[in-house]
């Protein structure tokens, strides 16, 4: 297994495997009249074609694009702006994430209002957040719950595990998003003219490949679920090329030693079995329908939203333009704030905050300097 590993970024493989992609893409727009376009879905792809440079070295045979798979960046305003307020809350302590501290309010971030003496903590895992509730009787503790298909099955698991535990003061505010309705929104909008999609490899661990067969049914679009290590990357980019070439619609599984044709079921039976599909806002789309995921009633004492009433002002408005970028309608050096007004230090929009943003990877690894 370490032997994989290592041959997955080892470099001479990685250098053979970019002149393959080169020549492949070379062959497309010999045949097209134009470079391959591709959207990598998923946020830690966007962050790994940044930081091994295969973007870089790519960029003119192919046409990378990033899309909403950032699941801070596609949280809407208003929706970050309710879970700072909960910090408000008498007796609580709110549990979230590490990408999320930083992440602009209207008003404030949840950093400085722990700055200002809030009970704000980072876990790495809902399940955290749990233990914490149970050392923490005479609180509420509660989870922001921003994610995709990843993060469900763990919101699922914490629920479980406070039944078990008879803990009554844990709850989770949902903010949750599904791949299937972005993926259906971006092709119906028709903004980006698209080849392929690279799909994501995390999410898809959960979900299996066989899930993604509405886009050569419905779309005749292909896809490629791919790892993330340089290897990976340029393997999966050849692989669709050369299915675009022969205008083949299909998923193709590169990620196969941890992808499966049908996925996780144990994940997927914990998000049936806490959650139900709901309509779901999205930063700089709106509410697409049934996009996200919230309690079934039946677990309501879990339910966030129903347990606090937070009140909001109008969420502010700024220039930035970081729902553009995660449609793919811009590139991150196209905003008028990026690398000014907004940096990593000062961040306006939360594409430049999180970890998965593809201002932050833009910044960090493509400025050229």
């Amino acid at each position: 297994m370490l032997e994989t590993l290592q041959q997955l970024s080892d470099t001479k493989l990685s250098l053979d495997l970019l002149e393959k992609v080169k020549e492949i893409s070379t062959k497309f727009n010999q045949q097209f009249g134009r470079k391959p376009i591709l959207m990598e879905v998923c946020g830690s792809h966007t962050q790994a074609f940044a930081k091994t440079g295969v973007k870089s070295a790519i960029q003119d045979y192919i046409q990378l694009i990033s899309g909403p798979g950032c699941p801070v960046c596609v949280t809407d305003q208003t929706s970050i702006d309710s879970m700072i307020a909960l910090a408000n809350q008498e007796n609580t302590i709110i549990c979230t994430f590490g990408d999320m501290m930083r992440v602009p309010g209207s008003r404030l971030s949840l950093m400085e209002a722990k700055s200002s003496g809030k009970d704000v903590r980072i876990v790495y895992s809902p399940l955290d957040a749990v233990k914490i509730a149970a050392e923490n009787p005479d609180q509420e503790v509660v989870f922001l719950g921003i994610g995709f298909e990843t993060t469900i099955p763990l919101l699922g698991a914490s629920i479980q595990l406070a039944e078990k535990q008879g803990i009554e003061n844990y709850s989770v505010w949902m903010n949750t998003k599904l791949i299937e309705p972005i993926l259906r929104y971006l092709l119906n909008l028709g903004e980006v003219e698209l080849d392929a999609f690279i799909l994501p490899g995390h999410v898809s661990i959960v979900t299996g490949a066989k899930f993604y067969q509405f886009l050569t049914e419905e779309y005749k679009i292909s896809g490629v679920i791919s790892g993330f290590e340089p290897v990976e990357l340029l393997g999966g980019l050849y692989r669709i090329v050369e299915a675009s070439i022969q205008d083949e619609a299909r998923i193709i599984n590169d990620y196969s030693f941890v992808v499966t044709e049908e996925g996780n079921l144990a994940a997927q039976k914990l998000m049936t079995d806490f959650f139900t599909v709901v309509d779901e806002a999205w930063r700089g789309m709106g509410v697409i329908p049934m996009s996200g995921m919230d309690f079934k009633p039946e677990f309501d004492q879990y339910n966030a939203k129903k347990k606090f009433n937070v009140e909001i002002p109008e969420a502010r408005k700024t220039k930035c333009k970081c729902g553009d970028i995660i449609r793919g309608v811009i590139a991150p050096s196209d905003c008028p704030l990026f690398g000014k007004a907004c940096k990593p230090i000062n961040p306006i929009g939360p594409c430049m905050v999180s970890s998965e943003g593809s201002c932050a990877a833009y910044y960090d690894f493509m400025r050229g300097e």
